[in-house]
């Protein structure tokens, strides 16, 4: 089973070795690694050429402008030609070597799987500020705005060719959009892996802050409205509420 794993980058050259290294890292071998570049104006391109060899034809990668990260994410899954596809994020890194391996064993005779993800300090690779885990999610839970962790999400690639991927209509969560679409509007079968996929760094797109959260509110909202679920501000801040008992839980140690 091969798995299409999709980076988009731009000037990403401080933090793409790095990401690159964890997929090399995976005891997983039947891998293809598709780099989406929006035109980068540092190294990053640069950085990805000397990595071409030591991925020994498993990795193929463009450089061209772009309409953003999902744009990117949407020409990474249109070249993919793995059984399943996943995004790893240019300045995110896989936590150990056999995510890939647990992935691949997993998925079967299911459509999706996913797991946990954790965010760390920028400045120290080693701290931990959050953890993401998906163990509670259920369908039902995404009328109140919840989503497994998308950077642990792995899907059957048919599956994308038959219900598309990111809607570029979503500037911030086409994320939720697009499981919203999967898994609640359409039943796609899943699985959730007790493991903690990906190593986070704080600042991207959907931790930068209350303009952020604004902004991701306005595209839940407009996701519901999509798919005639009804929904509201109220319903989505009970999410907002599970993070800080969640957040304050793992400080003693109790992942929920």
């Amino acid at each position: 089973m091969k798995i299409s794993v999709i980076t988009a980058t731009w000037n990403s050259g401080v933090t793409i070795g790095q990401t690159l290294e964890s997929v090399l890292r995976q005891g997983y071998r039947d891998v293809e690694v598709i780099v989406v570049d929006g035109g980068s104006s540092d190294n990053t391109v640069e950085i990805v050429r000397e990595y071409e060899g030591r991925f020994e034809g498993r990795l193929r990668w463009i450089s061209e402008p772009d309409r953003g990260l999902y744009d990117a994410m949407n020409k990474g899954i249109a070249m993919a030609t793995g059984d399943v596809v996943g995004i790893l994020n240019s300045d995110d890194f896989y936590t150990s070597d056999d995510v890939l391996e647990r992935v691949a064993r997993e998925i079967d005779g299911v459509d999706a799987v996913y797991g946990d993800i954790h965010f760390v300090d920028p400045d120290d690779l080693t701290k931990c500020v959050r953890y993401y885990s998906s163990r509670s999610f259920r369908r039902w839970q995404m009328r109140l705005g919840f989503m497994p962790a998308h950077p642990s999400f792995y899907c059957r690639r048919h599956v994308y060719q038959s219900l598309g991927a990111f809607d570029l209509q979503f500037k911030v969560a086409a994320d939720f959009e697009q499981l919203l679409r999967l898994i609640y509007v359409n039943r796609i079968s899943t699985k959730y892996i007790p493991m903690d996929f990906v190593t986070m760094r704080t600042g991207g797109a959907s931790t930068s802050g209350l303009q952020s959260h604004k902004a991701i509110l306005r595209d839940h909202l407009r996701a519901y409205r999509k798919h005639g679920i009804g929904a509201s501000v109220a319903t989505e801040g009970l999410r907002y509420a599970y993070r800080v008992v969640q957040g304050v839980l793992y400080r003693f140690g109790v992942v929920i």
